[in-house]
């Protein structure tokens, strides 16, 4: 079986397209494009909440050692890259776009697995080749061509990518998933509200037409709580299964969101577009399922 443990992979599965659609609702629709406010936000409150839990004892954080501490912070530079860039992109481009270009970090860590530690098979070369391709392709052929949007998916493509081969080659034994998370936490709040009034981010969104509006307030405390939720269900179903039942239940997740955007976010597509997002699918698909038996 491909998908074991139901409850917790639906509910991943949930909170993945519910936080989706909800920044894509906060960037595109109210067109709240301030990432270092918007970021700083979802960051604080997922801290804030992970703190509390951990207090509460709810879930198990272990920071004792500085040097790790230290050491790790070069991930959390990226994790910063990741959620900057990757909001950045978000607001530009469509969900199913964004999905594909992301996936194409693959790349990266294929091609340090294949270069550097010998490891890769030939078929998971193959998948990798086909999100590549749908990824370079897609610009060409889309309709709605942003190039700040497709820029911003790049930068979050090699920020992705280079964490992933960063967590390969960093296995220290004290820090679980949750320790990491929350360091990123920390520094994504401190190097985000520092970095909100140079970047014009913290006046500019004073002018903000729907600052005082509901909707917008539920909108944000909406992102903040699931986010920290996928990042909870995401530590907590990694935990439970194997590398390839959780790249399943990923795929799942993205599939779903992807399929269910259009009816809910403009998007304008064409059959070379529908082509490409159809590759990228077929890779993740094949990747999933060399994940799953290890060839």
């Amino acid at each position: 079986m491909y998908l074991k443990r139901p409850a917790g992979g639906l509910a991943f599965c949930l909170f993945y397209l519910a936080s989706c659609f909800t920044n894509k609702y906060v960037l595109s629709v109210l067109k709240f494009t301030y990432p270092t406010l918007f970021q700083g936000w979802q960051t604080l409150v997922g801290g804030l909440l992970l703190h509390v839990s951990w207090k509460l004892g709810w879930v198990e954080i272990n920071l004792c050692s500085r040097s790790e501490i230290l050491s790790w912070l070069p991930a959390s530079v990226l994790f910063v890259g990741i959620i900057y860039a990757g909001s950045r992109a978000l607001s530009r481009l469509p969900i199913p776009v964004f999905l594909t270009v992301h996936n194409a970090a693959e790349v990266i860590t294929c091609g340090f697995q294949k270069f550097v530690q010998k490891e890769t098979s030939h078929l998971k070369v193959c998948s990798v080749l086909l999100l590549l391709v749908a990824a370079v392709c897609l610009p060409l052929c889309d309709t709605q061509f942003d190039p700040n949007g497709y820029l911003w998916a790049l930068i979050h493509l090699i920020c992705v990518g280079a964490y992933k081969v960063f967590h390969k080659l960093w296995k220290p034994s004290s820090l679980s998933d949750l320790d990491q998370q929350y360091i990123n936490y920390v520094f994504s709040v401190v190097l985000l509200a520092s970095a909100s009034h140079p970047a014009g981010d913290l006046f500019s969104a004073l002018d903000f037409p729907f600052l005082y509006f509901y909707r917008f307030h539920s909108s944000c405390c909406a992102s903040g709580l699931l986010g920290f939720f996928l990042m909870l269900h995401t530590v907590k179903l990694k935990s439970s299964t194997t590398s390839g039942q959780y790249a399943a239940w990923s795929f799942l997740a993205k599939v779903i969101t992807a399929s269910l955007s259009p009816f809910f976010f403009v998007m304008t597509t064409n059959v070379l577009t529908i082509s490409c997002l159809v590759i990228s699918g077929a890779g993740e698909a094949l990747l999933v399922y060399t994940e799953r038996t290890g060839t």
